[in-house]
């Protein structure tokens, strides 16, 4: 049974696989987003938009209107994370279509993987057997093996699906 291992964070993934506990990690590939380690200021070129109220305050002078900027949840960065969690998932999917893994583990920090866990299909999350809630993509593979919940691998051993 072979287990690929995805660390990924907005910017940089890594795929490892192994086999086995003991077995060390075989770096399987990576992948970066130089848009990911932009600030959002070199995104766009300026502030929001403006926009006035229509009418004017009560007890405020007549012509008076407030205004204020245009602000929106999905930032530039934002975007470019699920841009890159896209990229990850067609990347996992031409390595499933080559049999390249039989299971899966996501290693990412929590908003992260919860990116990655909407836009994986349904053919790569029925092969997750395990999350893990931390960012560790710029750590050693021993670190990284730590990581792995151990019941991943004794499944393997007593010859689990």
């Amino acid at each position: 049974m072979r287990i690929r291992i995805v660390v990924a964070d907005r910017g940089d993934a890594r795929f490892y696989d192994t086999d086995h506990i003991h077995s060390p990690l075989r770096l399987a590939g990576q992948l970066t987003d130089p848009q990911a380690h932009l600030h959002d200021r070199d995104f766009k070129s300026d502030r929001p938009g403006r926009v006035f109220d229509h009418a004017a305050t009560p007890g405020g002078r007549r012509g008076a209107v407030a205004h204020h900027g245009t602000g929106s949840e999905r930032t530039p960065l934002k975007h470019e994370a699920e841009v890159f969690a896209h990229h990850i998932a067609r990347e996992l999917e031409s390595a499933l279509q080559v049999h390249a893994f039989d299971r899966l583990v996501l290693m990412a920090e929590p908003a992260f993987l919860g990116l990655l866990r909407q836009v994986l299909p349904k053919s790569l999350m029925s092969r997750v057997v395990a999350q893990v809630h931390k960012d560790l993509v710029h750590q050693d593979e021993l670190a990284v093996l730590g990581h792995v919940p151990p019941e991943v691998f004794s499944s393997l051993q007593a010859g689990g699906v």
